[in-house]
C-alpha cells in the first residue's frame, strides 16, 4: 500500500513540474539580405539572443573590399552592425564573437580595428587560423547578441 501511495505521489509531482515548466522559446531564422540562395540563414534569434553567420569583408556588390586585413575587418564589423541593427541590438550587445584568421600572423592588425568598435563593452572572442576562408578572405567573424529590453 505504501508503495502505490508514494507512486501517486511521484505521478502528482511529474505532472506539477510538466505544468510548470515555461514555454520553449521562439526560434526566428533572418534571411540574408537580397534573397540569397545560400544555405543558410544571416541569424537565428532565439528569444532574447541572436546568433549571426560568419560575416566576411563583402560589400553591397558582394565582392571583398580591397586594402587587406584591417579594411576587410572593418567592413565585416560594419556588416555585423547591420544585422544587430535591423534585428533590434547592437554592437554593445555582443556577448561572444569568434574570429577566423587566414594568417593568424595578422591577428595584431585585425585586433586594432576590432578593439576601436567595442569602446565601451568587450565580448568574450575566441581566434584561431584558418586554411582558407569563403572568397578568399583574411577574416570571418561571427558574433552572438542580445536583443529587446536592456
Amino acid at each position: 500500500m505504501r508503495g502505490a501511495i508514494a507512486v501517486l505521489l511521484f505521478a502528482g509531482l511529474l505532472a506539477d513540474c510538466s505544468r510548470s515548466r515555461p514555454p520553449e522559446p521562439a526560434v526566428e531564422y533572418i534571411p540574408l539580405a537580397g534573397g540569397s540562395s545560400l544555405p543558410f540563414s544571416a541569424a537565428v534569434r532565439v528569444g532574447s539572443m541572436i546568433y549571426l553567420s560568419g560575416q566576411i569583408g563583402t560589400d553591397e556588390t558582394g565582392r571583398l573590399v580591397p586594402g587587406g586585413i584591417e579594411a576587410e575587418t572593418q567592413q565585416t564589423l560594419e556588416n555585423i552592425r547591420r544585422v544587430l541593427v535591423e534585428n533590434g541590438s547592437s554592437l554593445d550587445r555582443v556577448v561572444k564573437c569568434t574570429a577566423m584568421l587566414a594568417d593568424i600572423g595578422e591577428w595584431g592588425a585585425m585586433n586594432g580595428v576590432y578593439a576601436s568598435h567595442f569602446p565601451r563593452r568587450l565580448p568574450a572572442r575566441s581566434a584561431f587560423g584558418a586554411s582558407g576562408l569563403a572568397l578568399g578572405a583574411r577574416i570571418e567573424l561571427e558574433c552572438w547578441a542580445t536583443a529587446g529590453p536592456d
